[in-house]
Parts: C-alpha cells; sequence; structure tokens
C-alpha cells in the first residue's frame, strides 16, 4: 500500500478544477486494492473513486481517500467465434481503442479518442458515433468497498441506458470496477450510419481506418483537454416524448433529432445551445468553445461552483426557447 497525503487533484480531471484529497492511492494489483480498501474501511475513511478525470466534476476538498485504481493487465481469447478482450480498469480507453483496431478488431472503433480509463467506461455507458460500450461489453468484474469480496456482472446486470448504468444507481458508491471483458469480431462490421463517417471512407474500410477518421473528426471539433481545459460534451443529448419533437418540428425544421425507442427522440444539445446564441460565449473563467457549443471550457482560475453557474445560465436559455432542460454529462463528485 502506499497511501500519500494532502494530493493536488487539478492535473487529474480534464477541467482542471482545483481538488485536494485529504488522502490518496493508485493501486496497481487487485491484492493491492484490496488491502487499500481495507486500510479505509479499518480507520473509517470515506472513499472516492476516480478514474481518467475526463468525466468528473470535483470539489474543492475531498475528505477520506481518494482511490484511482491502476490496473494495467490487458490480454486476449477466442470464445465461440469472438475474440474477448480483458483488459484491467486504468488501461488507458483510447490506446485500447487504437490497439484493437490495430489488431484488425471490430466492435469499439467508433470510440476512438474518447478520453478517460476502462474502469470508468460502463459509469457513464460510453458513446459516440451511433455506437454504445454497452454493445460489445460482456462482463465487468467488479469489487465491493466495504467487504474487498470481488463478483463478476453481465451486461444486462449493469442495467446500460444512455450514458446511464447501475454504476449510477445502486452500486454507486459501493463497488469499484476492475477489469471489463469486450466481446469483439473479426468479421467486418463497419457502422457509418452517423455524422459524416461514410462520406470520409470509401470501399472496406479497416477498424484502424474507421477509428482513425473518428479521431480526425474529433480533432476538428473538439478541444484537446491537454491545451484547453474540458471534460469533452457536457451536456446530454436530451430525449423527449415524440410529441414535443413533432412541435418542435414545426418551429424548427431544420433541429437535428433522432427517433428513440418507445416513442421518444432524440436531440442534439449542441444545436440547441448554438441556436442561442453562446457558441463561443464567455462567463468569467469558463465558457462555451467557439467550435462545439456542446462543449465547456475553463480557461483558469475558475472552481466548479462557478462552472455550475455558467451551465445553469446555458440550460437556462435552452429551456426558455425550447422548453427542453439540459443535463450536465459529467458526474458530480461530492465529498463522502
Amino acid at each position: 500500500m502506499n497511501i500519500l497525503s494532502n494530493v493536488d487533484l487539478s492535473a487529474a480531471n480534464t477541467l482542471r478544477l482545483p481538488c485536494q484529497a485529504e488522502r490518496f492511492a493508485a493501486p496497481s494489483t487487485l491484492t493491492a486494492l484490496g488491502q487499500t480498501l481495507a486500510k479505509a474501511h479499518h480507520e473509517g475513511w470515506p472513499v472516492t473513486l476516480l478514474g481518467g478525470g475526463s468525466n468528473v466534476l470535483l470539489p474543492e476538498k475531498l475528505p477520506g481517500l481518494v482511490v484511482r485504481p491502476d490496473l494495467q493487465q490487458c490480454w486476449f481469447s477466442q470464445r465461440q467465434g469472438h475474440v474477448l478482450a480483458h483488459v484491467g480498469a486504468g488501461v488507458n480507453w483510447h490506446a485500447l481503442v487504437m490497439t484493437t483496431a490495430a489488431r484488425g478488431l471490430w466492435g469499439i472503433e467508433n470510440l476512438a479518442l474518447i478520453p478517460g480509463s476502462c474502469g470508468a467506461a460502463p459509469v457513464q455507458n460510453i458513446g459516440a458515433y451511433g455506437v454504445e460500450l454497452a454493445d460489445t461489453l460482456q462482463a465487468v468484474q467488479v469489487m465491493e468497498l466495504a467487504t474487498g469480496r470481488v463478483d463478476w456482472l453481465d451486461a444486462q446486470q449493469c442495467a446500460f441506458g444512455y450514458r446511464e448504468s447501475i454504476f449510477k444507481s445502486e452500486l454507486a458508491g459501493r463497488v469499484v470496477i476492475t477489469q471489463l471483458v469486450l466481446r469483439l469480431s473479426r468479421t467486418p462490421a463497419p457502422q457509418l450510419g452517423y455524422g459524416d463517417l461514410a462520406k470520409r471512407l470509401t470501399g472496406s474500410p479497416t477498424p484502424f481506418a474507421v477509428a482513425e477518421t473518428v479521431c480526425a473528426i474529433r480533432r476538428e471539433k473538439l478541444p484537446d483537454p491537454q491545451v484547453l481545459a474540458n471534460a469533452g460534451s457536457f451536456f446530454k443529448n436530451p430525449l423527449v416524448a415524440g410529441a414535443k419533437a413533432a412541435q418542435l418540428l414545426q418551429q424548427f425544421p431544420a433541429m437535428p433529432h433522432f427517433p428513440q425507442q418507445a416513442g421518444q427522440t432524440k436531440l442534439a444539445a449542441g444545436w440547441l445551445i448554438d441556436q442561442c446564441g453562446l457558441k463561443g460565449m464567455r462567463d468569467g473563467a469558463f465558457g462555451v468553445h467557439q467550435y462545439q457549443a456542446l462543449v465547456l471550457v475553463h480557461f483558469g482560475g475558475g472552481d466548479r461552483q462557478g462552472l455550475m453557474k455558467t451551465a445553469s445560465y446555458i440550460a437556462d436559455q435552452v429551456e426558455a426557447r425550447f422548453g427542453v432542460r439540459l443535463e450536465p454529462e459529467p458526474r458530480l463528485v461530492n465529498p463522502c
């Protein structure tokens, strides 16, 4: 066990919000993770879990113990015509995507360049360009925080939805994700129906070509968090009833809309924000990115309270014009 005291986490979240952890540990094995959690339980320290920091909103102070699993194992196996990728929670997600794509494996190539760690991916059920993690995830290994017991959940037990999972509801604060098993395939299955992927790819693209194209598109639209602090898409694309969507389309015929199951329609949050004239706006330390209205950026010197003030203003403007309330996508981390 290596537990550090008074650790600055400002660089450990891509929005670079100021945050001081009372204690911090990054165990690199399952045994070390269990020992760390046992120590926290014995001392009565509240535990906060942190992944790659790309989709969280941290407070200025986190008491207790912040645990960032650094499990880097990655191996492949064959089963029933599929290739299973067994991936530790600390593996970088984008690195995994490029590794599997380079091996000619289909399944997660559309999820290239999504920042963060593999362990955090199921929490949000990450998705992009018409593909979600739930489409390929076969199982998740978890460890109970209170007991250290290790268990497995299949995809159905994870209760995946749009940017939702059991890890944000019933199991929030109760388990830490330690390993993923992804079901990939060597059979060509390109998903090119979203955005302009199909226009940029011709013939029979490889999964690596698809991943590289996704990277190119994302780099054109999204700021690099290493250059300008951000958490990617800040708001979820709202789901509205079909009748509400039809009403809006009468007023705004050019509005992007995507029919979903159960009669719902998904709207493009970025388009709604842009129509309110908010692209490129600045509110003190925070603002809306000049090229992508869905991204809030941190220019420096701000804190979470200021960010949420800016986000609330944007949501108010959208609601006033369209009658639709936007919800933040990043997870709000509060002291336990």
